[in-house]
């Protein structure tokens, strides 16, 4: 499994990320630009002393990314007003969980033309407006490695 962070801005969240990715062999992949430099003591902090054991690539725009992808890869993008929800999906050990900025999120032209592929969270009260990233990663992640049978899970 694969996830990917568009533009991530708060530390801490992408530290979280890479210690859920360090736990799950997960590859996490940063897409530039950050809201942060990749030496920030929060980063480092909140993603402890796992960052030796996280597979990533960092890359510095979207379109790199898409350029370098492995042919037929599945992108699931998560963003709140997807059609379907992330239970719906069907995922493979090769699939990508695609994040936004926790701020803006994800590109709604990129949203619009992946319809088949965007998937939502759900919330149950109207006046939240999000929820954490680092949580909506771990949410998807344990979800797509659940339906695959927690493939290497340790004992």
């Amino acid at each position: 499994m694969h996830i990917v962070l568009v533009e991530p801005e708060i530390p801490p969240n992408t530290g979280n990320i890479a210690r859920l990715c360090a736990a799950t062999h997960a590859e996490l992949h940063l897409i530039e630009p950050f809201g942060f430099k990749l030496d920030d003591a929060q980063l480092k902090r909140s993603g402890m002393d796992y960052w030796q054991h996280v597979a990533w690539r960092r890359w510095t725009n979207w379109a790199e990314f898409i350029a370098s992808g492995p042919a037929g890869a599945r992108l699931w993008y998560i963003e709140s007003g997807g059609p379907k929800l992330y239970t719906e999906a069907r995922y493979g050990p090769d699939d990508y969980l695609v994040f936004g900025r926790e701020t803006a999120g994800l590109p709604k032209a990129l949203l619009e033309q992946n319809l088949e592929s965007w998937l939502r969270i759900p919330m149950f009260n109207e006046k939240s407006r999000s929820l954490n990233l680092s949580n909506c990663a771990a949410l998807v992640l344990y979800e797509a490695l659940r339906q695959q049978g927690f493939p290497e899970e340790l004992h």
